[in-house]
C-alpha cells in the first residue's frame, strides 16, 4: 500500500522539523509549507492526502486558507486538521464550522497527533463509498457533492453536509449527541453537546423544502435519528 502524504503548514521551522520527524517515523511522506500561499500551491500541485494547518500565520491565517480551500471545488474535499495554540472552544467551533476535519491544540503528544491523522484518513476512506443515497424526495450525490430535494439544489455548510451524510448512511437508528460528535467530528474533539443542537437546527432549516426537515427527528431523552417513516 502506498504511503499517505501529509502537508505540514506552519511558519515556524522548528515545528515543521519536529512534525516531519514524527510523521516520517510513522511512515508518512511529508511535504512542508511555511505560509498559506505555498500551502495552496502544494495542495493544487501535489494533492496531499491530508493537511496539518497551523491557525496563526503571518499574512493569510490558517483559518482563512481553510475557508478558501473549502469554497473551491478542486480542494474542498482535502481533509484538514487544524493545528493551533487556540484552546478556547470558540476557536474550535470556528475551525470545525469552516470545514476542518479535526482540531489539535498545542502542545500535543506525537502519538496522539499520529492517531488523529490516521482516524481522519480512516473516516475519509469509509466516506469514499460513492453511492447516491435517496430518502423520500431528497437525493444525496457524494461524487458531485450535490444535495437536491424534489430536483431543487440545496445549499449546506460543510458541517451540515457531513451531518446529513452521516444520518443518511445510518437511517432509522437513534444516536446520542456524544455518538454524533464522535462520528461526525471524530473522537477526541471536545465540544459542548449544544453544538449538535445548533447544527441540527441548521440542517433542518436547509432541508425544509417539501417538508424534509421532519426526517431529522428528536428522540426525547435519547438523541436524534433520521427516518422517512
Amino acid at each position: 500500500m502506498p504511503k499517505k502524504t501529509v502537508l505540514v503548514v506552519d511558519d515556524e521551522p522548528a515545528i515543521r522539523d519536529m512534525l516531519t520527524m514524527v510523521l516520517e517515523a510513522a511512515s508518512f511522506v511529508v511535504l512542508e509549507a511555511e505560509n498559506a500561499g505555498l500551502a495552496h500551491a502544494a495542495i493544487i500541485d501535489r494533492r496531499p492526502d491530508i493537511v496539518l494547518l497551523d491557525w496563526m500565520m503571518p499574512g493569510t491565517t490558517g483559518l482563512e486558507l481553510l475557508r478558501r480551500l473549502k469554497r473551491d471545488p478542486l480542494t474542498k474535499n482535502v481533509p484538514i486538521i487544524m493545528l493551533t495554540a487556540k484552546a478556547e472552544e470558540g476557536g474550535k467551533v470556528a475551525g470545525l464550522d469552516s470545514g476542518a476535519d479535526d482540531y489539535v491544540s498545542k502542545p500535543f503528544s506525537p502519538r496522539e497527533l499520529v492517531a488523529r491523522i490516521k482516524a481522519v484518513l480512516r473516516r475519509i476512506s469509509e466516506d469514499e463509498v460513492k453511492e447516491i443515497i435517496e430518502a423520500g424526495s431528497l437525493r444525496f450525490d457524494p461524487i458531485s457533492h450535490l444535495v437536491t430535494i424534489a430536483g431543487e439544489e440545496i445549499t449546506l455548510g460543510p458541517t451540515e453536509y457531513r451531518l446529513l451524510h452521516f444520518f443518511l448512511k445510518h437511517q432509522n437508528r437513534v444516536f446520542s449527541r456524544d455518538q454524533i460528535l464522535d462520528f461526525v467530528w471524530g473522537a477526541n474533539v471536545y465540544l459542548d453537546e449544544r453544538t449538535i443542537d445548533v447544527h441540527i437546527r441548521r440542517l433542518r432549516k436547509a432541508i425544509a423544502v417539501a417538508g424534509c426537515d421532519k426526517y431529522v427527528q428528536t428522540v426525547r431523552g435519547a438523541g436524534y435519528r433520521f427516518s422517512i417513516r
